[in-house]
């Protein structure tokens, strides 16, 4: 399926659009590389971020540079943060293992807000969203939705974001939503899309090498 049209969301204008065409990142996009926060026995690395043949990919695999840990790909696109606006990923998994997230992070050094409209927690059939705007201690508040749905499938899932309100999409339609207003980050944010393994909590571990693709980016803003 290709990208959506520049009109294709009443009452937004697309922004930006990207079909991985190439064979390298396009500007504005940046890998991942070191442990991830809060999660010290897993690993990112920029060589499991590849763009060829028309798709982003991101794969885990036990990596030999890494005394053959599960090493995960991951990427932002840190070079645009916006604060509200609509954004849609066409994506599928190629079975379970990693836990594979597209969502919004805040591009400044406080966190949260996090949005996270697509999350498998290491599922190949199923998925949820979540919502986080505090956080006191170990405890975060956060709303979430869940979806029963076979992720190695192509699927478009979105997020449109207001400033009372934000909206899951699949294909084009709404499977969640968030509407208190106190809850919505209203500050810029970026799109990020990553891989990530949990094996040391006994979680999101691999048992074979896993990719996940992405054919398309597009992104609107409101008119």
């Amino acid at each position: 399926m290709a990208p959506p049209g520049a009109n294709a969301l009443s009452g937004y204008s697309q922004s930006y659009v990207n079909d991985f065409s190439g064979s390298s990142l396009p500007a504005g996009w940046y890998t991942y590389d070191g442990v991830p926060g809060g999660d010290p026995g897993a690993q990112w690395n920029s060589s499991h971020v590849v763009v060829g043949g028309g798709l982003l990919q991101l794969n885990t695999w036990q990596d030999p540079a890494f005394n053959n840990e599960w090493v995960a790909g991951g990427l932002c696109q840190c070079g645009v943060a916006r604060t509200y606006g609509a954004y849609f990923v066409r994506s599928r998994v190629t079975g379970a293992g990693p836990t594979n997230v597209e969502l919004l992070w805040p591009s400044g050094p406080s966190w949260p807000p996090e949005v996270d409209f697509n999350e498998t927690n290491g599922s190949a059939g199923a998925t949820s969203a979540s919502n986080i705007w505090a956080i006191s201690g170990s405890s975060r508040s956060q709303v979430q939705s869940f979806l029963t749905i076979d992720m190695t499938q192509w699927h478009t899932w979105g997020v449109i974001w207001t400033a009372s309100s934000i909206t899951y999409t699949v294909d084009g339609r709404v499977w969640g939503t968030v509407s208190v207003p106190s809850e919505i980050p209203n500050q810029p944010m970026t799109l990020d899309l990553q891989q990530q393994t949990w094996c040391s909590s006994g979680f999101a571990c691999p048992s074979a090498p896993q990719s996940m693709q992405i054919d398309w980016v597009a992104e609107y803003s409101a008119n």
